[in-house]
């Protein structure tokens, strides 16, 4: 077992690689009370087309399977896995992004019981026939659902505008008719390729003894029998093209429009610490540019063309990613514009060191609260893992950005033929 310090941050991480190939790592934490482990897959929606273990050709599997695997995985064969986590005073969860598929839970008591049930109950699929029509029905209400809010439809309009084909723009969850096409055969498959220990992460953070866990988990999976390891063949397409479409308005009955402006990125192959640079990099400008106490934000208010605050983020994952901005507005063009003028302001004139050095550190000190959160770090220490990054060196980078990095993502990445618009508004009167 490796001991890796982070001194700046006052962290110890223990890690280490089982015969399978299983990454583990733990993060103990004295004084917490909660403890959150996270077994992650590095597979989610955009894995629709690979070639399947023991095979030699490629396959194309319906869309929305990984997110359908995800719900599959909780039914057991002799046991319902969330009342098992409850009887043990856990609280179990899953997730599925476009890259990755996650199971978790947070426990306060029963840790190294609750490990175990974690890695017992993904390492044992069932499915049959009839649960997977069943769940059919329950997957297909939820996917009714978000079609019914404005704002995921604002959100996935933009990335539709964005990607000609790049599988980034199906919705993580598919459609109705994908649903339909989905069999037990289907889930088997998909479970097979990508979820073998060397194709995972275990992380566990909180009041925990890394040796007696670390022993744990050597112990339960050496005594299970997996596959000989082999490479998992995938097919994504890094799109780094300009925007597919440059606007799109979705009408549906909402009280205000929403509105989206986004940015796809031209060079979406980074990774490692040319990635985590770039992301900083982006959040920090972002938030100089469109916080509460930015310019842009102030003019809106003034002028009542914003209903609450304007939201941004930035996305990236190996072959794809892009920037966000969106509000709520009764004036949509009237936001556009505001956002696009700020963009081009700011890339004529630049930004000053008091204002980056300020967004800098109020970046570390949002990072820095995070850490006190043992969701977020489990949450979010795969997805770096995933991304060959690292989520303790957040700090130091925030720290070595310069003004001149600002203004160099703000001019690359902030560009007219990579932007993209949707509006959701009411029908027209």
């Amino acid at each position: 077992m490796k001991r890796i310090e982070y001194r700046q941050l006052g962290e110890t991480l223990y890690q280490e690689q089982l015969e399978n190939g299983l990454d583990v790592y733990i993060l103990p934490r004295e004084g917490f009370h909660e403890a959150f482990a996270t077994f992650t897959t590095k597979y989610g929606s955009i894995d629709n087309v690979f070639v399947p273990r023991g095979q030699k050709e490629s396959i194309r599997v319906p869309d929305g399977i990984a997110h359908f695997l995800e719900h599959k995985m909780f039914d057991g064969k002799d046991d319902d896995v969330f009342n098992t986590f409850g009887e043990q005073g856990a609280a179990a969860n899953a997730f599925t992004s476009f890259t990755r598929t996650g199971y978790l839970f947070s426990a306060t008591k029963q840790i190294e019981k609750n490990v175990k049930q974690l890695l017992d109950f993904v390492q044992r699929p069932y499915f049959t026939d009839h649960s997977v029509d069943k769940e059919k029905g329950i997957i297909a209400q939820e996917i009714i659902m978000y079609a019914d809010d404005p704002d995921w439809r604002a959100y996935f309009g933009v990335i539709e505008n964005m990607f000609e084909e790049h599988p980034v723009r199906i919705d993580v969850g598919g459609n109705l008719s994908s649903l339909k096409e989905i069999t037990k055969e289907d889930l088997y498959t998909c479970y097979e390729t990508f979820y073998h220990p060397s194709n995972m992460v275990l992380f566990i953070v909180g009041p925990v003894d890394p040796a007696s866990l670390m022993t744990l988990v050597r112990e339960n999976q050496a005594a299970k029998v997996f596959p000989v390891r082999e490479e998992i063949i995938r097919r994504v397409i890094p799109e780094g093209t300009p925007a597919h479409c440059a606007k799109r308005t979705i009408l549906m009955p909402v009280q205000m429009p929403t509105c989206t402006v986004g940015y796809k990125e031209k060079e979406p192959t980074r990774q490692g610490k040319d990635l985590l640079k770039r992301q900083l990099a982006i959040q920090v400008v972002l938030d100089i540019l469109f916080s509460s106490s930015s310019k842009a934000y102030q003019s809106l208010y003034k002028e009542g063309d914003i209903h609450g605050s304007l939201a941004f983020n930035y996305t990236a994952e190996w072959g794809f990613g892009f920037s966000m901005i969106s509000g709520d507005s009764h004036n949509p063009n009237r936001l556009v514009e505001i956002i696009t003028e700020t963009v081009k302001m700011y890339q004529k004139s630049g930004f000053c060191d008091e204002e980056a050095n300020r967004a800098i550190k109020k970046k570390i000190g949002v990072f820095l609260r995070s850490l006190n959160s043992t969701n977020f770090i489990a949450k979010e220490f795969t997805r770096y893992q995933f991304n060959a990054m690292n989520l303790f060196d957040v700090v130091p980078t925030l720290e070595a950005l310069t003004v001149d990095d600002l203004q160099s993502v703000l001019i690359d990445h902030f560009t007219a033929e990579y932007q993209t618009i949707c509006i959701v508004r009411d029908e027209e009167k």
